[in-house]
């Protein structure tokens, strides 16, 4: 036994000698034999790890038309690695004038220019940039500091010639201090221009050898075919705050880098950024590359699928541009007609379309809209945009709140029926001027004499007097409890930035410094009051109105996929959508409120009959007409088809004065869904040839439709 155990032993020990045998002759080889060829080796180059920027993932609708595509472009960049060392402010020097010359732009960030007397001074409105530029890591003055203190400073820091002149001076200082402030560094490339011609690129590449450190990137910028196409929803691109900065830098987030500000670009900036690569770049004592190894290839950021419909969009779009326009010229004729008409110009009208078996967005707009690409380039077009008084960059469906007025009164119906306040036969009568509260001077009034009626009949006609009867029954917190069910006050869920709303009721009247009393009820129950809630939460409603109760999760996104589209990452599914509430309103009930709404489009005293009345599509609907400072507030809230519903909308046109209007995109929105209307080179709204005749037929009652800006009155309610 003891033989064998010596013999191990001695193999063991034997085998560790050899080992340590081969690492001997190696290092002899290398620090005696060859010592002074590795030495050489070593001094002479270094080698650093370069950063490689991933393509970013695209936008596109729910057919794969792009919505937020990438273009090829080019960018001059600096790399440390690259550049040797005393020549930076040269090649910076070379480069600024050559963009200059050549009209194009060059990241220039200081907050210090060239006055008409040709003095140094601070840009206005840059205090926060001109306090950054005095700190520590860059001028290192004191608060009260000049521009001139600021510049010497900076001469001095990175050493720029002071005899050149001013604005050469200025630009070396410019580009030295976006460099600082990017954490420019061997890993991390500074782009000095992000987005150079062709013609520029040819005359650089010519001259590398007068430029060490500066290079053509080859770059993937943002272009966006539809222009002003759901601006809102795909949302803008820019630079890093300081925030979000300090923020994302442990992300691999450098400080010159651009991310989402808004919309799907700032929702899903974590799938569309992708993953940087890296690169090894060894180079010589002089400068020179010795070799450029790959060590982890970039990977593009993932295509983000959205459930919209372009040409759908498109059509809301244009069509509540025109309407707005027209509910706008038909107050200044009013105005001028009437005379002493107190009314407001109508500047501001919104829609939500939604495929009601999972709620996907179909179509989400407002009237006012900007170009994003010429947003993005053009800064000029950019400053105008910034300041619309009708604010284009801000999403009015998701969140703009408005007064819905009568649209809220189904859901009153249903929360009454389902607690068994009414049922289908109640009757109340209506003699104009509700008396229950005349006791302390409360007389609100009905906008017409209906006589005694019973819930469909009050549905269609848009009785106030019924509701406040029905509300002073129910009571706030019944009703209350009802609406958020219904998606009223509460948020959608929907993926980008949306407003809550405002329930209107005791604690929300708390929270405002008001004291609810008896009569704030009635107000409530037919929309007014505080009540007021987003296009969106007014299409969801409806939607839930028209799959019985059930109300689905709304969504923007259909799928997100690799960036080649192969892949699918992640998706939502229409054949299994997510529940996110049950009203509890049995189906008797929704089915007695459903056919009060198919009452408002077929009745001829109906509040929408005259508009929609023989659309050849049978809707459900309901209208708003929401009473406030100047002229009122008009809504249409439905679903269609009646009987197998596919898409619920809801379309506000704030002081918009007459229903006509609403309805006109109301009829525009259901062409295009059903029938196929698009828009022109032109602008204009049209029907294919094809269903020429359908748009005859439906068009057919000789009604206005949105092209149109004759005047006309519908129902109120």
């Amino acid at each position: 036994m003891k033989s064998k155990i010596s013999l191990r032993s001695f193999a063991l020990v034997g085998i560790v000698v050899g080992i340590l045998a081969i690492y001997t002759l190696r290092l002899v080889d290398w620090q005696i034999l060859n010592g002074a060829d590795t030495r050489q080796q070593a001094d002479s180059t270094s080698a650093s790890i370069v950063t490689m920027d991933a393509a970013r993932g695209e936008i596109v609708d729910a057919a794969g038309n792009p919505l937020a595509a990438n273009k090829t472009g080019y960018a001059i960049q600096f790399e440390r690695p690259y550049m040797t060392y005393g020549t930076e402010n040269e090649s910076i020097r070379l480069l600024t004038n050559l963009l200059d010359s050549r009209g194009e732009e060059w990241t220039d960030e200081l907050p210090i220019q060239i006055d008409e007397q040709g003095a140094y001074a601070f840009m206005p409105d840059s205090e926060k940039e001109v306090e950054r530029l005095k700190g520590k890591d860059f001028a290192d003055l004191n608060s009260y500091a000049t521009a001139d203190d600021c510049m010497n400073a900076l001469i001095e820091k990175y050493e720029i010639d002071a005899t050149l002149p001013k604005k050469e001076i200025r630009n070396i200082a410019s580009v030295r201090y976006g460099m600082t402030k990017a954490g420019f560094n061997a890993s991390t490339p500074y782009i000095f221009a992000p987005d150079i011609s062709g013609e520029t690129v040819g005359i650089v590449s010519e001259n590398t050898q007068l430029l060490p450190g500066a290079s053509i990137k080859i770059t993937t910028a943002r272009t966006y075919p539809g222009g002003d196409l759901a601006a809102q929803l795909i949302g803008t691109m820019g630079p890093l705050s300081q925030e979000q900065y300090e923020e994302r830098k442990d992300q691999g987030y450098a400080f010159n880098d651009r991310m989402g500000q808004s919309g799907i670009e700032y929702a899903f900036e974590d799938e569309l950024r992708g993953e940087a690569g890296e690169k090894q770049v060894e180079t010589t004592s002089k400068g020179g590359v010795a070799s450029e190894t790959v060590i982890k290839a970039p990977k593009s950021g993932n295509t983000v699928f959205l459930t919209l419909d372009s040409n759908l969009q498109r059509v809301t779009q244009a069509s509540l541009e025109q309407n707005v326009e027209a509910a706008r010229e038909n107050g200044e004729r009013l105005t001028s007609t009437k005379g002493g008409w107190n009314g407001q110009d109508c500047k501001i009208g919104a829609a939500v379309v939604l495929r009601v078996k999972d709620n996907a967005v179909l179509a989400a707009a407002g009237n006012a809209n900007y170009d994003l690409e010429k947003y993005t380039y053009d800064s000029a077009y950019k400053s105008e945009v910034l300041k619309d008084e009708n604010h284009p960059l801000v999403n009015q469906a998701f969140t703009g709140i408005f007064t819905p007025g009568s649209c809220f009164k189904p859901a009153v119906a249903c929360a009454a029926l389902q607690e068994g306040v009414i049922t289908n036969n109640t009757t109340f009568r209506c003699t104009h001027t509700y008396q229950r509260f005349a006791d302390v001077g409360f007389t609100p009034r009905c906008l017409g004499t209906h006589g005694t009626l019973s819930l469909r009949r009050a549905l269609a006609e848009s009785c106030n007097i019924y509701f406040f009867e029905t509300g002073y029954y129910t009571g706030i917190d019944t009703m209350n409890l009802y609406c958020r069910k219904f998606g009223l006050g509460v948020k959608t869920g929907v993926e980008l930035n949306e407003s809550e709303g405002i329930l209107a009721g005791p604690e929300e009247y708390a929270e405002r410094g008001k004291n609810w009393v008896g009569g704030d009820v009635v107000q409530a129950a037919i929309g007014q009051s505080d009540n007021q809630f987003t296009p969106l939460q007014l299409a969801t409603y409806v939607s839930t109105i028209a799959n019985n109760g059930v109300r689905y999760q709304s969504h923007i996104v259909s799928k997100i996929t690799d960036y080649a589209r192969k892949e699918v990452v992640r998706e939502n599914s229409p054949e299994n959508p997510t529940i996110v509430a049950e009203t509890g309103v049995s189906q008797e009930n929704i089915n007695y409120v459903k056919e009060g709404m198919r009452a408002v489009i077929t009745d001829s005293r109906g509040s929408a009959h005259r508009n929609l009345g023989n659309y050849p599509v049978p809707i459900a609907g309901k209208t708003g007409t929401a009473q406030g400072p100047g002229s009122d507030n008009v809504a249409f809230v439905g679903f269609a088809p009646y009987d197998d519903p596919e898409i619920a909308f809801a379309v506000i046109l704030q002081h918009g004065s007459t229903g006509t209007y609403c309805q006109n995109v109301v009829r525009d929105i259901l062409d295009a869904y059903f029938y196929g209307k698009t828009v022109d080179e032109e602008g204009n709204l049209v029907m294919p040839d094809e269903i020429s005749a359908s748009s005859a037929v439906s068009n057919a009652s000789g009604e206005s439709s949105s092209n149109s800006t004759s005047a006309g009155t519908s129902s109120v309610g």
